[in-house]
């Protein structure tokens, strides 16, 4: 780790200055600097983020008028809008700055059947939206927002499903194949994304199905590594070794992981292994091992580098050098969650790379439950909200200086 980053200080001048904050806030107004400024200020601390997040379940609960503050603030910062044509502005803007957008419907717990054909149908309706258009590379969905859990995790687990469980597993990989056939149609690359541990395998299953049908010319279909999971490097090995057995490409969104607390809590209840790495040293070793398997093996492979860690985003750059490939090879994306890292993502951008932005969309009620998390997730992990805010505070001076 520390001659790697031996390597970036001093290897290569040509590496994006991801500490470049003009070019990373140039998108943001004064006022929308400012905006930012203090929702991070509140996110970073804990006790008024969980008061937050519990008055506003409540208010909106009950009726109270409080989405106009909800969209105003932490909606604007992490959201493109509440529908796609809302959406389209926020992609319209940030291809401006040579930004991708990657259409999030992120409503979430909506697990009866009606609803996860809606579901579907607005995944299918970004998939229309990002066909020939450049500012929107891919698409997406949650398998969660397609399958039930209950049905995931007996699947996953091996165990027999009931008559009428049966019935919607086969409606959820009827839902499955109908947006991943429309991806291919379209020639739109598709990422699907991960669950916890305990349900992963039938995700896994069903992506590498998917992948095996469709990617056999690219990799238009993606799953996704948590590379937090101590299982993940073999994992990739594996995909790999049967897509070469079969011919086909493995496309792979790698990310460190979003369930860490859940998945330790679940594994000292019921007893098995941990299935997180043994600290953030180990998940780093694994994540960046992964970049460089993906590298070796590019002419089979897309990946798409989920990361708000600039070790690794340098990492990637170097490497695609190391093995002769243009910043805008097509079957390499670095990628951020829209209003995070924006130091990262403008300014890999800025250097030639393909960056995207993934953008949650929709209603602003349906959406809370992702906004409680991001900001839950900000709060508890290390630094975070810490390096949003540091950052935003010096373009605020940069600016003031500048002005005056």
């Amino acid at each position: 780790m520390q001659q790697e980053q031996v390597i970036e200080r001093k290897g290569n001048a040509a590496l994006p200055d991801l500490g470049d904050l003009r070019t990373a806030f140039a998108h943001k107004g004064n006022a929308e600097l400012a905006r930012a400024y203090w929702l991070f200020k509140v996110i970073g601390t804990p006790w008024l983020t969980g008061m937050g997040s519990a008055l506003t379940k409540a208010a909106l609960a009950m009726h109270l008028p409080v989405k106009g503050l909800v969209k105003a603030t932490i909606f604007r910062q992490f959201c493109g809008g509440e529908n796609i044509r809302e959406s389209l502005e926020t992609a319209k803007k940030l291809a401006q700055s040579g930004v991708g957008t990657i259409l999030d419907y992120s409503v979430e717990g909506e697990g009866d059947q009606a609803a996860m054909e809606g579901t579907a149908e607005e995944i299918l309706r970004t998939i229309a939206a990002a066909k020939g258009n450049a500012a929107i590379p891919f698409s997406v969905f949650k398998p969660s927002g397609l399958i039930r859990h209950d049905v995931m995790e007996k699947v996953s687990a091996g165990k027999p499903l009931s008559t009428e469980e049966a019935a919607a597993w086969k409606q959820a990989r009827s839902r499955v194949e109908r947006i991943c056939q429309a991806a291919y149609d379209a020639g739109v690359p598709l990422l699907i994304d991960a669950e916890e541990s305990w349900t992963q395998p039938a995700v896994d299953a069903l992506v590498k199905e998917m992948m095996e049908r469709f990617n056999k010319q690219r990799a238009l279909i993606y799953g996704t590594a948590q590379m937090y999971r101590h299982d993940r490097l073999e994992f990739l090995r594996k995909e790999l070794e049967q897509a070469e057995a079969k011919g086909f490409h493995v496309g792979m969104k790698l990310v460190r992981g979003a369930y860490m607390e859940k998945e330790r809590e679940r594994a000292a209840q019921l007893g098995y292994r941990d299935p997180i790495g043994a600290d953030k040293a180990a998940v780093d070793a694994d994540y960046n091992a992964a970049l460089r398997f993906c590298m070796e093996h590019i002419g089979r492979m897309g990946v798409l580098n989920g990361t708000h860690n600039e070790e690794s985003t340098l990492l990637l750059a170097r490497l695609m050098q190391e093995h002769g490939l243009e910043r805008n090879d097509p079957r390499i994306h670095f990628g951020q969650l829209l209003g995070m890292s924006d130091n990262i993502s403008f300014n890999m951008a800025k250097a030639g790379y393909n960056v995207v932005k993934y953008v949650p969309y929709g209603p602003v009620r349906k959406v809370l439950p992702y906004l409680i998390r991001r900001a839950e997730e900000n709060t508890s992990a290390k630094g975070q909200s810490s390096r949003e805010l540091s950052m935003i505070e010096a373009e605020r001076r940069r600016r003031a200086k500048a002005k005056g």
